[in-house]
């Protein structure tokens, strides 16, 4: 029974619970710890405390406090059996978008304070802030979410679960540039882009989502789909505002459907890389794409190149856009 307890107050932080139920609550000092008006009796003013990382709460005002169970017996008027079921069936685990959302925003507002980060960006052709701030670019220094997010009442458990720490509750992810995969205006994953070799590119377990930012190019008549997000950022910088990216050249069943889902013209702009990969995956996807009816064409780069390397080497939007006007079928 005990193990079992611990087990449920885990998976409903107080803190989770009670946000649930709208109480409203400012950090109290720093750390980990939030006051609030006392849901238990008429507060006047805020007197009821919860220490997040203990998962106890106490209110000066009615002198009661304890834990979760202890929180929902008084406040239903349950036994303490009463309460575990009323948890089990009732109580509702924090939203994963939130959590992502948090870690979404924690990230972007980091940016800045890394210059490596910022130079990184610059590197990679990506040099208007404004559009850094639209696309909600993020840095992920290491050893620094956990607390945050923590502080925020977020559980390690859930943390490790959403894959935003790992087994040993350290920041999964470390060094990387962070982009937000949205879908219905939530965020539903987080992608790390190394800064150095020494790192793997990741998203955190879960759906990619489909295609990149697919909601603002899903009328357009034409649309431009590369590999990856850099691709994406500098055409997006360039002024090619109907360009899609689908994070790899292996889309899944949701991706190619959203492509076929009306008729449109597809410009292929994959890798021209040495070993022939890119190319390879363009042509077996138009050809898939024509028996849906889907009329495309292929960007031919220049030997070697992406979209990416094509600006920071020097290319322009006008020679960008001739290589689409003479994309053959």
């Amino acid at each position: 029974m005990g193990e079992d307890v611990e087990k449920l107050k885990q998976r409903f932080p107080l803190l989770d619970y009670l946000r649930q139920q709208n109480w409203v609550a400012r950090p109290a000092g720093h750390g980990s710890e939030f006051v609030g008006r006392c849901p238990l009796h008429r507060d006047t003013r805020p007197s009821f405390y919860v220490n997040a990382r203990k998962n106890l709460f106490y209110c000066h005002g009615c002198g009661q406090g304890g834990d979760l169970l202890r929180f929902v017996q008084l406040s239903r008027h349950l036994s303490f059996r009463e309460s575990l079921v009323y948890l089990e069936q009732h109580a509702l685990p924090a939203d994963p978008a939130a959590v992502l959302e948090q870690a979404a925003t924690f990230y972007q507002q980091q940016l800045d304070r890394y210059p490596e980060a910022l130079h990184y960006l610059k590197q990679r052709g990506l040099h208007d802030p404004a559009l850094i701030k639209q696309l909600r670019i993020g840095y992920a220094p290491g050893a620094s979410l956990r607390r945050h997010l923590t502080a925020q009442g977020y559980s390690w458990d859930l943390l490790q679960r959403l894959g935003l720490l790992n087994a040993q509750g350290r920041d999964a992810f470390y060094r990387r540039i962070i982009f937000p995969c949205c879908q219905g205006g939530r965020v539903i994953n987080l992608y790390g882009r190394s800064t150095t070799a020494a790192f793997a590119h990741r998203f955190l377990p879960g759906s990619k989502g489909g295609l990149y930012a697919w909601e603002q190019v899903q009328q357009c008549p034409e649309v431009i789909l590369v590999e990856g997000l850099f691709d994406y950022m500098v055409l997006w910088q360039a002024g090619f505002r109907h360009v899609t990216c689908s994070l790899g050249t292996h889309l899944s069943v949701d991706q190619f459907q959203q492509l076929c889902d009306r008729p449109r013209t597809v410009y292929l702009s994959f890798d021209v890389d040495t070993n022939g990969s890119g190319q390879q995956a363009s042509q077996q996807l138009a050809q898939r794409l024509r028996v849906q009816g889907i009329a495309t064409r292929r960007v031919l780069l220049p030997e070697g190149q992406d979209p990416n390397s094509f600006f920071v080497q020097g290319g322009d939007a006008e020679q960008f856009q001739a290589l689409l006007e003479a994309a053959p079928p």
